[in-house]
């Protein structure tokens, strides 16, 4: 995979398959909107049959976040599982093409399919995803390359990985790995519901191993135990010296070194599709923070790769990240 990468990061390796579809469709099928919700093989067969027409597009939250990384410019890489199959070579070519470094272990035939996320995205832009893990789920500790890992600048942990014993024990291969070299790493919280399983594991990990933390305004109460995001990010902050709470239109707000920093959504002129919204934030922060720039132009980054990535479908760039930064930063 060759050293010396900015961000390294580890997740769920997923196709997205993403269709639209009206409010009764979710009622129908007993999805709650705007959720993440885990399903069997026969589960993602069943609900595959009934969504319409759908694209298929390579995700996988931090595998999106390395993607908006290199749009950026920075040199990223991402750890994660896939099978040896059609949506495996699909999603490798994708990733490697986005300019990230992708050397998956190899799997021998027989064993679960490359993972997938079954996602429907209703009129009000909101996605509600459906996701077969298959082979993303079982990312061990002998799968993260310490050499990687200890040359990367941060290693970036994403939360939806909790669900598996094995994968929580390559999170804690990778930060003492990452901290060993003087390294840092940042934690995604993901989903609100991988909060509520793992509140007490998340905290732990903060508190041994994370230096920044992504989290959403809901994730990040449910973490804090409370309805009051400021008092839900005093709380957070005890544990984790660099927090970024992201608040949808409302913006963000990053605290660092007991510095809170407001920042502004960048508009968009019509929302077309919300996924990747969080992912491609945290890859323009990151990416302002691996260039030594401060919170506040960290956060102004991060808002300006999520409005991109909100206007048109997919979680991924289309717009080289790179040009709109430079207009950014002037």
């Amino acid at each position: 995979m060759g050293t010396g990468c900015d961000v390294v990061g580890i997740g769920n390796a997923l196709v997205d398959v993403i269709a639209s579809a009206d409010d009764a469709f979710l009622v129908t099928h007993g999805l709650a909107k705007g959720s993440m919700a885990l399903v069997d093989a026969a589960g993602a067969e069943r609900l595959y049959r009934a969504m319409g027409p759908a694209v298929e597009v390579s995700g996988g939250s931090a595998a999106n976040t390395m993607a908006g990384l290199a749009s950026l410019g920075s040199r990223s890489a991402f750890i994660g599982r896939v099978a040896d199959d059609q949506l495996g070579e699909v999603f490798a070519h994708d990733l490697r093409a986005a300019g990230v470094a992708f050397d998956p272990p190899a799997v021998g035939p027989g064993g679960s399919p490359t993972g997938r996320s079954l996602i429907v995205v209703t009129p009000d832009a909101q996605r509600t995803m459906s996701t077969l893990l298959g082979a993303a789920s079982e990312l061990g500790p002998e799968d993260v390359d310490d050499e990687v890992v200890a040359a990367a600048e941060i290693t970036y942990l994403e939360g939806y990985l909790f669900d598996r014993p094995a994968a929580r024990e390559a999170f804690e291969k990778a930060a003492a790995l990452s901290h060993g070299a003087g390294r840092r790493v940042a934690v995604s919280l993901s989903d609100s519901f991988c909060v509520e399983r793992y509140r007490s594991e998340f905290l732990s990990l903060l508190e041994s191993g994370a230096d920044i933390l992504f989290a959403n305004q809901d994730e990040l109460c449910l973490l804090g135990g409370t309805d009051d995001p400021d008092a839900a990010l005093t709380g957070v902050e005890r544990y984790c010296p660099l927090v970024v709470m992201t608040r949808g239109a409302a913006g963000s707000t990053v605290v660092a070194g007991g510095q809170r920093h407001d920042v502004e959504a960048v508009p968009v002129a019509h929302v077309v599709d919300t996924t990747g919204a969080g992912d491609l934030y945290a890859a323009g922060f990151l990416h302002g923070l691996v260039a030594g720039l401060d919170p506040a132009t960290c956060g102004r980054l991060g808002a300006m790769a999520a409005a991109e990535v909100i206007s048109h479908v997919g979680a991924r760039p289309e717009t080289p990240l790179a040009a709109l930064a430079a207009l950014l930063l002037g």
